[in-house]
């Protein structure tokens, strides 16, 4: 339980500066789409890595999406 919760923080903190930077670019293109895919690799290494199973990708999911929605209010909260 202790990784989990380990790559459940990582995940969320590797998403904060992805969804800053997406939130600069204009939504659907290239930099865009990059930003919101370059972490998923890493994630699932972490995840393989550490021997969590498949069965909790979609809690890393949520979170990742929870940290590049974060990561994008911090940036408009700061303009």
């Amino acid at each position: 339980m202790e990784k989990l919760t380990a790559i459940v923080f990582v995940t969320f903190l590797l998403n904060l500066p992805f969804g800053w930077l997406r939130e600069g670019v204009k939504k659907f293109s290239a930099k865009w789409f990059a930003y919101v895919h370059a972490p998923i690799p890493l994630i699932v290494v972490m995840r393989i890595f550490a021997g969590i199973s498949i069965k909790f990708a979609p809690i890393l999911i949520a979170v990742a999406v929870a940290g590049q929605s974060v990561g994008a209010r911090l940036r408009r909260y700061k303009r």
